[in-house]
């Protein structure tokens, strides 16, 4: 987990994901409520922003929370991967949907995360 501690990783992960929403510097810095030298310097590894900081970047670019955490090294990858297979159980073991409903809950379930 120590890679994930690198400020400059971070930063990268940041910058990647906000060119893919097509957003500028300035736009993303107004959107989590945070100024343009500083997101500036965060996406060069100059700084490591704040578990707040984080949550607004990651509201800003309408992600998960957790994907910054674990990408700062705030979190570990197994308590991330074991929220997931809570999620996959509580879907399995709902006695309400039927046996067609959590395999379309499944499938868009881990669409979302990538692992279909």
């Amino acid at each position: 987990m120590a890679g994930r501690e690198d400020p400059s990783k971070l930063g990268e992960f940041i910058r990647v994901q906000r060119e893919l929403a097509n957003l500028s510097l300035r736009q993303l810095a107004e959107m989590a409520k945070v100024s343009n030298p500083y997101l500036s310097q965060v996406e060069r590894g100059i700084y490591k922003p704040s578990a707040e900081v984080l949550k607004q970047i990651a509201n800003a670019l309408h992600l998960s929370a957790e994907s910054f955490f674990t990408q700062a090294g705030l979190l570990d990858e197994d308590v991330v991967k074991q929220a997931s297979g809570q999620v996959e159980s509580a879907i399995k073991l709902d006695p309400r949907l039927t046996p067609e409903q959590k395999e379309t809950l499944m499938r868009v379930y881990r669409g979302f995360l990538g692992d279909d």
